[in-house]
């Protein structure tokens, strides 16, 4: 029987053809891509419905340039009901992708020289953010056996030209899912310092038990009013092409003077209104779609964990967020990336290394599995990454 994550599910002709940014499309043919993280199943009927629904009339008129109004109302109630985050649809502003809010918020808060701390590993877009702002990344090492980061080296790092401390949660790409304790630490940090904070959470919606999603703006008025929080459609609901994400902002008034500095009301920026229509259906009536999707997830993320681990010479981490696994591959002599490049030449698979050009320094040694796949394609996958490592 077909189901939405059934391995049934999965059109690799289409995905050959559409699905790109190191995946189907651009892999040889025969390979097994589980390199960037984007769901291989279509997208919950709901949302193409909508879409097809608003393409009727054959009307596509300019929207406003801070977003539609339905779109605005419906993240800000979403954002309240499922995150604890208070506020109104004037401080949600949709953004061009979440990695377009992210140097959106970059370009607010920096000016040339400031320094933004930000985790080691953790996906590029942090550090290409700051530096296209004129700002300065300040490493702060995540101790990767337990994925987490030392307070006082935190704490340490915090200068006067500090402006920000921005963090991924649940964390790309080691699977973690930042505790209340931790949040509110970062909170605190910033308070004392009058620091923002940029709290990326494109991963929110896949958690798994016993972890608990958390907010970093839902922790206090004082946290909310220092926080900008991130999130975009593409790895919850399949929405990567239709490049849609959304920063809340802290304030109302910040939220309109990031829009003045975005252009969006130039009409050189913005973000389509059928991507806002998708979004909004997603948020309004595909939830049940992700309750599943994290029921599969869970499945192939266990099967992952367990086989990985029982190749001899690797180490991986179970993941409570995210669909990535970032097994340590140090032991069998060869860099990140001479290791993704032999599983592409002996395994026919495609992995993300863990180059410091997609996660910095601290991530050499590994390389991050995409598991939102099928199950058929997974254990293929799986297989063959074994079967290339026992031969080492």
């Amino acid at each position: 029987m077909k189901t939405f994550f059934s391995d049934e599910a999965v059109e690799l002709d289409i995905l050959k053809q559409r699905a790109f940014n190191l995946r189907w499309a651009t892999v040889p043919e025969g390979t097994i891509a589980l390199t960037a993280a984007d769901p291989d199943f279509p997208c919950a009927p709901e949302i193409r419905n909508a879409i097809m629904d608003y393409t009727k009339s054959g009307y596509f008129s300019y929207g406003p340039p801070e977003g539609l109004p339905s779109f605005r109302k419906t993240v800000a109630e979403g954002l309240e009901t499922r995150r604890g985050i208070q506020g109104s649809s004037k401080q949600v502003i949709p953004t061009n992708s979440a990695a377009y809010a992210m140097f959106l918020i970059a370009k607010y808060v920096l000016e040339p020289g400031d320094e933004v701390i930000i985790f080691d590993p953790v996906d590029f877009l942090f550090k290409k953010s700051v530096e296209s702002a004129g700002g300065t990344p300040v490493y702060c090492p995540i101790e990767k056996s337990f994925a987490t980061f030392n307070r006082e080296e935190l704490r340490s790092l915090v200068t006067p030209k500090t402006k920000m401390i921005a963090v991924c949660n649940p964390h790309n790409p080691l699977g973690h899912v930042l505790t209340r304790d931790e949040l509110q630490f970062i909170a605190d940090l910033a308070e004392e310092h009058d620091l923002y904070i940029m709290s990326d959470e494109i991963w929110s919606d896949i958690v798994f038990p016993p972890a608990e999603y958390i907010s970093l703006a839902s922790l206090s008025k004082e946290a909310a009013k220092r926080t900008f929080t991130v999130y975009g459609f593409s790895k919850t609901f399949g929405l990567a092409g239709l490049r849609l994400g959304f920063v809340h902002c802290p304030t109302e008034e910040i939220a309109e003077e990031v829009l003045e500095l975005s252009e969006m009301r130039t009409t050189a920026y913005g973000v389509t209104t059928l991507s806002q229509i998708a979004g909004e259906a997603a948020w309004k009536h595909a939830w049940y779609y992700v309750d599943e999707f994290l029921e599969h997830l869970t499945e192939v993320r266990d099967i992952a964990y367990n086989w990985l681990n029982a190749i001899p010479g690797v180490d991986c981490r179970k993941p409570y967020g995210t669909y990535l696994m970032f097994p340590d591959i140090s032991s069998f002599g060869k860099t990140s990336t001479e290791m993704a490049d032999y599983l592409m030449k002996e395994a026919k698979v495609a992995v993300v290394p863990g180059a410091a050009k997609w996660f910095g320094p601290g991530a050499e040694g590994h390389i991050r599995i995409c598991f939102s796949t099928s199950k058929k394609i997974l254990m293929e996958g799986l297989d063959r990454i074994e079967q290339a490592l026992v031969k080492l």
